[in-house]
Formats: structure tokens, C-alpha cells, sequence
């Protein structure tokens, strides 16, 4: 178990030998080819006349070159599209300030953070928590940006870049309000942007109290996503159950961990302050056209079939429920 070390921009020579293995094995890393599609994409972006002000850091090219396993033509695909959804819901996707009043507080109540210490793989371990989510006060968009500011915080550290992310979520608390918080066709737009266009390695999806009526939408989800992604998704009737499977040492105390929630939180607001420059800088890459993002030939006919589908069973699971709560 190691406790969280962030790499200083670019500073490959702090990678430790096993991680090094780790990023040639499964991501086809090795020095030759980090530093030449490293430059060649730094060239296309300096290049490119769609994009304005975007970083060239090793750090920040990195994120793309690894999240596709160094193919540059798909981290370029991928590093438009990422700007592509920071432009179309720039209320969710700019703007990420841990200071800000509404999102401080729902950082304070612990609704998303990432658990100090590393899992036995090297994982960051998100810990996404219902009950610090009160929808009464807190918006759809108040929740995209937490999910999102909590992603750029820790895709600016080289060693999470390669040994990916794993998520617990823990929905005990879950209500009607929750559901309804989000606008069906928007949290279906969200959804499958942000799988499409997010540099991010989902290793293992732990959830645990999950309702009956949410397990329809998580299978639903399970059959838009890829084999592999649906076979990392778990769900679980207890914290003993999760413990199995989760390090609890990643885990808060109130999950059956041994560190206090609070001091986690505290600890991931002092991750976030060390960042803040950072992330809050990257409102000023523009993606000025999305003429360069390629796109499928049936994209028409998915967006008006399947979306529409996606839409409607969310809005069934809506009503379904209503109808749990009520009867």
C-alpha cells in the first residue's frame, strides 16, 4: 500500500521501475516511443488551427497518448473531443473551482473524493458517496462538475495516467430527488460524451446498496459499454462483501475502512488546493471548430435511435421510482 505521490510535470525518471513495467506491458510504453509521439503530437497540436492555447506539457499530452495505448491518431481524436465537451456544456465541464461556495460544500459532504492511499494495483480509489448529495440543494450540474473537477485533478499525476482509476460508489440514500435531478436527455448526452472523450482508465467499478429500481438503469448502462468495461462493474450486498474485493485500507472507516471520512476529505481538499492553478487554467484551451473529429457513419442513425431509446428508458425509470416510493 503507498500513500499518494504526485509526479512534477513531465518527470518520467520518478516512475518507479514496477510502474514502468506496468506502462510497457499495458500500454506499450517504453522511452523510445513516449518521446516521439510525445513530439508528434505536440507538432499537430501547435499546428492545428482549431485549437487555441492548449497545453503542451508532457503531463497534460500524456493523459491522451496513454488512455490509447500511444496511438497518436486516436489520442488526437480523443484530445479533440475532450475539448468538444468542456465547449458544449461548459456549465458542467469549466469553471472547476473547489473554493466556489456551491462546490465547496459538496466537497465538504463528501460526495466524491479519491481515497489518500493507493490500492494494491497502484490504483487511486474514487469514493462517490449518495448520501453527501442532497438534490434539494444541489443541481444536476453542481454533480457533473464535482465528478469532472475530481477527474482533472487526478489525471494531472503520471502514475494514476497509467495504472488507471477504481471506483466505489455507495448509493445507500438514494431517492426519487436523485433520479429526477437530471433532465433524461442531458444526463444522456453526458453520459456518452464523457465515456467517448475523458482520458481516463476505469479499471474496477465497485457499488454497493444499490435500490432495486437503479439496477435497471446500471444494466441498462452495462449494455451501452464496452465487454470489457461491464465485466470491471460489480455490485455488492454488503461492506464485507466490498472488502473482498476493495483494499480497506482505501476505504473510509463509515465503509469499513479505518480512516475517518472527514480526515479523507480533508486530505483530498488539500490535493485539490495544490491543483486549483492547474485545472482552473485549462478554461483557457479553446477548441475554436469540431470539423476535425471524426465521426461514425451511423452516427445520424444512432443519435435518433438509440439516444431516443436511452432517453425513454431513463424517463421509465423514473416513473418506476416514483411508483416504489409512493405505492
Amino acid at each position: 500500500m503507498k500513500e499518494t505521490k504526485v509526479l512534477e510535470d513531465g518527470d518520467v525518471s520518478l516512475l518507479s521501475e514496477s510502474l514502468l513495467k506496468i506502462a510497457k506491458r499495458e500500454l506499450r510504453e517504453d522511452k523510445c516511443t513516449r518521446e516521439q509521439s510525445l513530439e508528434q503530437l505536440r507538432n499537430w497540436v501547435l499546428k492545428n488551427e482549431d485549437l487555441q492555447n492548449v497545453r503542451c506539457d508532457d503531463t497534460f499530452l500524456l493523459r491522451f497518448l496513454r488512455a490509447k495505448k500511444f496511438s497518436v491518431p486516436m489520442a488526437e481524436q480523443t484530445l479533440l473531443k475532450y475539448l468538444n465537451i468542456r465547449r458544449t456544456f461548459p456549465h458542467m465541464a469549466t469553471k472547476l473551482d473547489f473554493l466556489e461556495p456551491r462546490m465547496s460544500h459538496l466537497i465538504e459532504q463528501g460526495y466524491i473524493f479519491a481515497a489518500p492511499k493507493r490500492d494494491k494495483h497502484g490504483r487511486r480509489v474514487v469514493i462517490i458517496n449518495a448520501k453527501g448529495l442532497n438534490p434539494k440543494f444541489h443541481t444536476s450540474c453542481d454533480q457533473a462538475k464535482a465528478h469532472f473537477l475530481t477527474y482533472e485533478c487526478l489525471m494531472e499525476d503520471q502514475e494514476t495516467q497509467i495504472t488507471g482509476l477504481s471506483h466505489v460508489g455507495d448509493f445507500a440514500g438514494v431517492t426519487t430527488a436523485h433520479v429526477t435531478n437530471w433532465n433524461p436527455t442531458e444526463f444522456a448526452r453526458v453520459f456518452k460524451w464523457g465515456e467517448q472523450s475523458l482520458p481516463m482508465r476505469h479499471k474496477e467499478i465497485h457499488l454497493i446498496n444499490v435500490p432495486s429500481t437503479l439496477k435497471w438503469l446500471i444494466d441498462f448502462v452495462k449494455n451501452r459499454v464496452s465487454s470489457k468495461m461491464k465485466n470491471r462493474l460489480n455490485i455488492y450486498g454488503s461492506d464485507k462483501e466490498l472488502m473482498k474485493s476493495v483494499d480497506p485500507e482505501c476505504l473510509p472507516q463509515e465503509m469499513g475502512g479505518s480512516m475517518p471520512m472527514r480526515e479523507m476529505i480533508e486530505l483530498w481538499k488539500q490535493e485539490l488546493a495544490s491543483k486549483r492553478d492547474l485545472v482552473l487554467a485549462l478554461d483557457q484551451s479553446t477548441l475554436l471548430s469540431d470539423r476535425g473529429i471524426q465521426r461514425r457513419s451511423s452516427y445520424n442513425s444512432e443519435k435518433t435511435s438509440t439516444g431516443t431509446n436511452f432517453v425513454s428508458q431513463i424517463e421509465s425509470i423514473e416513473g418506476s421510482f416514483r411508483k416504489l416510493e409512493f405505492d
